[in-house]
């Protein structure tokens, strides 16, 4: 029987109005301390995008998530955030927001392989 892990998710959503709580998910951020991993996918549909909140710049929403993406790679690129340790980038990058790019509440699960695990989120909760 194959090794199963613990490991934690968030869903990368845009919400145009935040006091409408409305959203589209755009990515997953996933993390797994005993396979050292941290990473996110994103696809912004632009043209779902546009049809659901006209107001929102595409290209403000691509910097917002390549951020993250930054952050998740860790580094100096990444600024202060990027140098502390994987669950601390974590926490930090699904903490509670008010903004037009927001993480959702964090969920658990168990997966034997992050990187399929996070392909296979990604799969069914944005694509």
């Amino acid at each position: 029987m194959q090794n199963r892990h613990l490991f934690e998710y968030a869903i990368i959503r845009v919400v145009p109005r935040v006091e409408r709580e409305e959203f589209i998910n755009v990515g997953v951020i996933l993390f797994c301390a005993k396979q050292k991993f941290l990473k996110c996918i994103f696809e912004v549909n632009l043209t779902r995008l546009a049809a659901f909140a006209c107001e929102v710049e595409a290209e403000v929403i691509q910097s917002n998530l390549s951020s993250i993406e930054k952050i998740c790679c860790g580094g100096k690129e990444a600024g202060a955030i990027g140098q502390l340790d994987l669950a601390s980038r974590f926490r930090w990058l699904t903490a509670t927001r008010s903004t037009v790019v927001q993480a959702s509440k964090v969920h658990p699960g168990f997966c034997s392989n992050a990187d399929e695990t996070l392909n296979e989120l990604f799969n069914k909760m944005v694509l």
